[in-house]
Order: structure tokens, then C-alpha cells, then sequence
């Protein structure tokens, strides 16, 4: 089918699903999460054809986040589940006024219309952008990339059965079949068929919407993430902070990429790290990129050019020796993509002027990067984290992807 005749039948499918009450709604998601589980035999099929045609394609830390598990075809049922428990956002009186003429005026939430997302090989994706655009009353259409494309599409036909099972439309969620470059094109340019697009991806993705899409986008922003290590922090919490933003998965866009450190603790701080990241891991030992400063210290690699504005996704850390706090912030809003920094310290009034100053979508005092993510802040799972100011910032979740309008209530005045 046809990129232009499956966003036909995802407008199509809108109007049901924005009239669908609350209660149909979360019937379609447990269907959708229990068909998910039901069909894990299947799911893992596909997905262990997708990860084979990946091996020596894409890196290893690639191959981790499109590799499929029974665990995690449960936890994405577990999320569709949470998102049914969620309030249902459309309907909502996002504010109220009474005005001296007596008109009612509410703002009031409303579904977005037909969603798109462009993604790349996580497939659990697929799953968790279905269930936030349904329970926001909008219909959804993905496309991801062809790496994780066998996956997706056992995903969305155990979905869809969900969907009909529950008396909705399977229409409500499509997949795109084609994924070359020029279905990617055809939805940044659907005008009128589609009302919201959304890339989930590396940089040049992003780029690339921003530049050629004609209809609405939000920019969810690649995560070029800081850890600084301040002149009063806890140094063994430092470094189990650094090691988890780090090394628990280095391949998602909440992993820390840099390292900075306050130069009156980092003779003692940056050999902790040595022995912790590199020597004491016989897996994938973390590759150190470091400034002059950092190099006087222990060893490594020097920092390039880039380095300090890379987003390595893989097991690299750049590192940097600063002398105080506001050369640290100066030198995170410069290099930062604006997607998740963190501060270690003891001193409140240190991690005040960090949390006021740095321009991020999450800030965080004494806590790993790893927490920016939907299900982690309670929203149940996320459609991306944008890192743009308006409309949406942080982790998307249902509030995010509804639109709102103003309804008026009047006794007859006319003005």
C-alpha cells in the first residue's frame, strides 16, 4: 500500500477515534497490549530477522536497542497498560474565565488530528507512540527505519488486532511500508492529511525535517549530555552518577556524552573515574576523550575538534577541566543540544544558579541524565523528548500531543 492511500485511511480513522470515550479508548489499549503479548512468538521472529541483516551493519550499542526481548515485549505492554491508567487529557479545562458580560470562555483540550512519527531501529517505538496518539484521541502513522521494519510491522498487526478486537478502527495506527528517503518526505509534505509530525532519530533526521517539512514539527532534539562534577560534591555518589548516565546505555539520547569537572577535585575525581570506567570494565571499557587539562591527569585520548560537541551514543566520554561553576554552564549552554544536564554537589546554592541557568529541557541535581524519559517521569511512556521552547519541552507525553480550543457559552451577547 501506498504511502499516500495509508495516510488517507489514517484520516480516515480520526474522526472515530476523536469521538472514542474515555473508557473505549483504554478497552483498545489493554486489547492492544494483551494482542502484544499474545503475539511475542511472532514479534520475536521478525525481530530476530531484523537483527541479523544488522549485524556488522550498525554498530553493536545499535544492535542493542533494536534487539527485542520477551522482557521487553512485556514491558511494552506494560506501558500501553499504564497509559490506559493515565487521565485522559481530551476534554480537559485547561482554564476557565467568566467575563463581566457574563460569556464562559474555556480552554479545553482536543485531540491533534492524525499524528506522524519518524523513527529510526527501537521498536519499542512503535508500541508507545500507538498508545499515546490513541489515548490523545489521534490516529497514528510510523515510519521507521529499515532496520527494525520486520519488527515494527509484526508489532502494528498485533496492534491493530487490539484495535478490532476493542470495536476501533485498525486504521487508528499505520505503518509505512516504504522506507526509503521518499516516504519520509511524502509526510513531512502531507498537507491536510497530516496534522502533527514528530522525528525521533539521530541529527541529520532531525535536520532534515526542520528544513523540508511543511507541516507542523516538533523538534525532539539529539542528547548531547553533561555530568559536572562540582568542587563540593560527593565524589563516590559523582562517579556512581557518572558511571549509570554513562554506561548503562550509551546508545539512547539520555546517556551522558561529557564529563566536566571542577579543577580543585579533579586530581583526586578523574582517577576515580580512570579505574572505574576504563581498567575496571573488562566489557566495553569506556574510550576517554580528554582536554589538556583532563590528559595532565590520567590517560587517554585528546579531544578533537568535536569531541565536546559529538553525541558519541557508544562507549566514549568526552572530559574537561573547568575552574568554576559559571565557566561549567557557560561551557554546557554552548555545547549542549539542550536535551538533559546534571549537577553534582553538596552546595543548594551552587545547584540553584545550575537549575536556574542552564538552558535544558532537564536539569537535574544530584541524579543521572538516565531519568529524562516518559515512563520515568510518571507520564507513562513518552512520543519523544523535544528539546525545542514552544508548544512542548522535555518528555512528550498525552498533554503534549493534544491541541486545545476555546469554548464559549453565551446567553445571547452580541458585541
Amino acid at each position: 500500500m501506498t504511502t499516500q492511500e495509508l495516510l488517507v485511511r489514517a484520516k480516515g480513522a480520526k474522526k472515530q477515534v476523536a469521538r472514542a470515550t474515555t473508557q473505549e479508548k483504554n478497552r483498545a489499549l489493554l486489547c492492544m497490549a494483551d494482542q502484544l503479548e499474545a503475539h511475542e512468538a511472532e514479534i520475536l521472529a521478525a525481530n530476530a530477522q531484523d537483527v541479523e541483516r544488522a549485524q556488522g551493519v550498525i554498530a553493536p550499542v545499535m544492535v542493542d536497542r533494536l534487539l527485542l526481548t520477551s522482557q521487553r515485549i512485556r514491558d511494552m505492554a506494560t506501558g500501553i497498560r499504564e497509559v490506559a491508567q493515565l487521565p485522559d487529557p481530551v476534554g480537559q479545562v485547561l482554564r476557565r474565565e467568566e467575563r463581566p458580560n457574563g460569556l464562559v470562555i474555556e480552554k479545553t483540550a482536543s485531540p491533534m488530528g492524525v499524528i506522524a512519527i519518524i523513527y529510526e531501529s527501537r521498536p519499542n517505538v512503535t508500541s508507545d507512540a500507538a498508545a499515546l496518539a490513541l489515548k490523545a484521541g489521534s490516529a497514528c502513522v510510523l515510519r521507521c527505519g529499515k532496520e527494525a521494519h520486520q519488527s515494527a510491522a509484526a508489532i502494528v498487526a498485533a496492534l491493530q488486532e487490539g484495535l478490532t478486537q476493542a470495536g476501533l478502527p485498525a486504521d487508528s495506527v499505520v505503518l509505512v511500508e516504504d522506507t526509503t528517503r521518499a516516504s519520509a518526505t511524502e509526510l513531512m509534505q502531507a498537507n491536510g492529511l497530516v496534522d502533527l509530525l514528530i522525528p525521533r532519530g539521530g541529527a541529520g533526521l532531525i535536520r532534515a525535517c526542520v528544513e523540508q517539512a511543511t507541516v507542523p514539527v516538533i523538534e525532539t532534539g539529539t542528547g548531547i549530555c553533561h555530568v559536572y562534577v562540582d568542587q563540593d560534591a560527593d565524589l563516590d555518589m559523582a562517579l556512581n552518577i557518572l558511571e549509570n548516565a554513562k554506561c548503562s546505555r550509551p546508545s539512547v539520547c539520555n546517556a551522558c556524552e561529557v564529563c566536566l569537572v571542577y579543577a580543585s577535585v579533579a586530581e583526586k575525581f578523574l582517577p576515580m573515574v580512570y579505574e572505574r570506567l576504563v581498567k575496571g570494565r573488562k566489557e566495553n571499557p569506556v574510550q576517554l576523550r580528554l582536554d589538556a587539562r583532563a590528559a595532565a591527569i590520567i590517560p587517554g585520548q585528546a579531544a578533537g575538534e568535536r569531541d565536546f560537541d559529538t553525541e558519541f551514543l557508544d562507549y566514549i566520554l568526552a572530559v574537561g577541566v573547568v575552574d568554576s561553576l559559571s565557566e561549567a554552564i557557560d561551557h554546557i549552554n554552548a555545547h549542549s543540544t539542550g536535551h538533559s544536564e546534571a549537577i553534582i554537589t553538596a552546595d543548594a546554592d551552587a545547584a540553584q544558579a545550575f537549575t536556574n541557568q542552564v538552558d535544558s529541557s532537564s536539569v537535574y541535581w544530584n541524579a543521572s541524565t538516565r531519568f529524562t524519559d516518559g515512563g520515568q517521569f510518571g507520564l507513562g511512556c513518552e512520543m519523544g523528548i523535544s528539546t525545542q521552547r514552544l508548544h512542548a519541552r522535555g518528555p512528550m507525553g498525552l498533554e503534549e500531543l493534544c491541541t486545545y480550543k476555546y469554548i464559549v457559552r453565551g446567553t445571547g451577547q452580541i458585541r
